[in-house]
């Protein structure tokens, strides 16, 4: 798998659920997805960003973020797959 970590997340960004797999990303990386999802309207949000050489793809779920997020060249339609 090309994920790094995994996070499952409310709406607001608090984590509920997390599992760093390889090591290689900081925990605290979640929090730039929080902000991300605050500070950006829901009509420019995109569900694959990159920012500060992280890969953050994600799914919203009714009330729920499913978000993986790896530093490596990743296939992106894989870690959707596995969302």
């Amino acid at each position: 798998m090309s994920t790094s970590a995994i996070f499952i997340m409310d709406v607001k960004g608090k984590i509920i659920i997390s599992r760093n797999y390889r090591g290689d990303v900081p925990m605290s990386v979640s929090e730039r997805f929080s902000t991300y999802i605050q500070d950006t309207e829901e009509s420019e949000m995109r569900p694959i960003f990159t920012e500060e050489g992280y890969t953050f793809v994600y799914i919203k779920h009714n009330n729920l973020y499913l978000m993986t997020v790896t530093k490596r060249n990743a296939n992106v339609a894989l870690m959707l797959m596995y969302l």
